[in-house]
């Protein structure tokens, strides 16, 4: 009998087995055609239209919820736990403070690894937030007063720069960006809750390094930007705070020291971009170098135009050969064309923001011709539209400033004249192994614009003032010979626009209110230059028929 029994347990075990197996086949087999595609209909088979499925939405409020809300809380905790300290902890003994703030960065970030088992993101924020409360309270240390424990600043750096060698690693080997984000961003901010000195900027330039690793080695955008924003901002923070940062210091020392701290964040960040710039997105790219730019020249111009205001150009000048130097590196690094352009426009741009601080009246409109004619010139030898844009607008502006100089003013829109067409054409300089211009019609369109404005403008100061309209007429036809003469179409249009516009005011204006005299004289000369233009078009038309 105990055989049987056991031979049924047996069969009862086996049949159970057999069962489990059968229900594990039959949901294996429903996953495999949920994801398996669906088979191309044949040609003589009427194809089958199934609904697709609307993309699901993202929930608003469930977003701002659990994303942005876990982050202003912990920036919030943070800022409060740093003032806690800043305003309370000088009344603790020295051990105390020193045990007490790393007692609640460690209660912090163990509570941080114990969410992160349920609720891994919102845990490893909370994570990166006891980080950034150590990095805090080591800072304070030494770098607030009231808490102050260590003398040595030496030692207070190189504790420093420990710690932040520890976020790095401890993020990196968690392969989170956003531990690193949460740190480094809490330990740049929090810094700025104190007096701003030239240790509190060497201590952001070491969390932008930081964070500047995660640029050169796991490619993450968003800390890197954000640490650029901060290391900036703080330096505006302490800008706005003067004499705070060497207090007592000769304003030439003071000086030199802003200087260099805004030439090693700009060196920073543009090495990190340009050691793989391949492997960045180019929007992320150019963001970088565009946000470098305009904190380097920003600041920079503000500091030097504060203390020593003669040496404004100097800066800018300087700061045009780096953005040069940054866009032949990337050119050899074989970066994406669009960053090497923008080091280019970038470079025109701050020449052209660098003539005010040397040149005035007639001086600055002819410098600014002279930049935007060279860098449209040099965009034909690097085929960068871009740089053309930027010259044909220093152009503009020229144009536009010419209308206030009145000293040798003849003389600068003669140039500018020559300058649109040349920039224009690019053709007319050629340059070896270059490939022809491909269809530039809206910049040609642009150009021609600014040739036929500066003409107008030019014809219209020679004329006297009842025969204005006759000036319109005689730049239209100028602009018809310039068209001619290069066989290009828009310098035509633009003319006909003129001669459109010189009609409307003859019919209009100049009818009712010139004298007899220089109306025959408008009326004789407009018909003769009508008719000369019409019979060029018109021998034109034969010569290609």
């Amino acid at each position: 009998m105990a055989d049987e029994g056991d031979g049924q347990d047996l069969r009862d075990t086996v049949k159970r087995l057999e069962a489990t197996v059968a229900a594990l086949e039959t949901r294996l087999a429903s996953l495999e055609s949920r994801e398996a595609p669906h088979p191309l209909a044949s040609p003589s088979a009427p194809a089958v239209v199934e609904p697709v499925a609307a993309p699901e939405q993202r929930d608003l409020e469930a977003h701002v919820g659990t994303y942005w809300l876990s982050r202003l809380g912990i920036v919030a905790l943070i800022i409060g736990i740093a003032y806690l300290i800043t305003y309370h902890f000088g009344e603790l003994g020295v051990l105390a403070r020193v045990g007490a703030g790393y007692l609640l960065s460690a209660g912090l970030g163990a509570f941080g690894l114990w969410l992160a088992r349920r609720h891994q993101l919102f845990g490893r924020i909370v994570f990166g937030g006891g980080l950034a409360l150590a990095y805090f309270v080591t800072y304070a240390l030494h770098f607030i007063p009231a808490v102050r424990v260590i003398d040595s600043e030496v030692l207070a750096l190189v504790l420093l720069a420990g710690f932040v060698v520890a976020i790095v690693t401890i993020a990196h080997r968690m392969q989170s960006e956003t531990v690193a984000g949460i740190a480094l961003f809490l330990g740049l901010h929090t810094g700025m809750l104190s007096d701003i000195t030239a240790f509190t900027l060497l201590s952001t330039t070491m969390l932008a390094a930081g964070a500047l690793f995660f640029l050169v080695r796991n490619r993450w955008v968003i800390v890197p930007l954000s640490s650029l924003v901060a290391v900036y901002s703080t330096h505006v923070v302490w800008a706005v705070r003067t004499g705070h940062m060497a207090p007592g210091a000769p304003e030439d020392d003071r000086l030199l020291l802003s200087l260099g701290f805004l030439a090693l964040y700009f060196l920073l960040f543009s090495v990190a971009l340009l050691v793989r710039p391949r492997d960045l997105p180019v929007r992320a790219s150019l963001a970088f170098t565009l946000l470098n730019w305009v904190g380097l020249t920003s600041l920079g111009a503000y500091e030097v135009s504060q203390e020593q205001d003669s040496h404004l150009f100097g800066f800018l000048l300087v700061v045009a050969l780096a953005h040069g130097a940054g866009a032949v590196v990337s050119r050899l690094q074989r970066a994406p064309a669009a960053l090497t352009h923008a080091y280019l426009a970038l470079t025109a741009v701050t020449l052209a923001l660098a003539m005010p601080a040397r040149y005035d009246d007639v001086a600055l409109v002819a410098a600014w011709t002279v930049t935007g004619l060279i860098a449209g010139l040099a965009a034909r030898g690097v085929e960068s539209p871009v740089l053309r844009g930027v010259g044909v607008l220093i152009l503009y502006v020229a144009l536009g400033a010419c209308e206030w100089e009145t000293p040798g003013r003849l003389t600068l829109l003669i140039g500018l004249v020559v300058a649109f067409v040349l920039v224009e054409r690019g053709g007319t300089v050629r340059v070896a192994g270059l490939p022809e211009p491909k269809a530039r019609t809206p910049f040609t369109a642009i150009c021609a614009a600014g040739a036929g404005l500066s003409l107008v403008a030019l014809v219209g100061a020679r004329m006297p003032e009842g025969l204005v309209t006759l000036g319109w007429v005689i730049a239209a036809f100028l602009l018809f010979g310039v068209g001619f003469a290069v066989r290009e179409r828009w310098y035509r249009l633009a003319a006909l626009a003129v001669l459109g516009l010189a009609l409307g005011r003859l019919v209009l204006v100049d009818v009712a209110k010139l004298p007899p005299d220089q109306r025959v004289l408008t009326f004789i000369l407009l018909g003769v230059m009508l008719l000369l233009v019409s019979y060029t078009y018109t021998r034109l038309r034969d010569r290609r028929g």
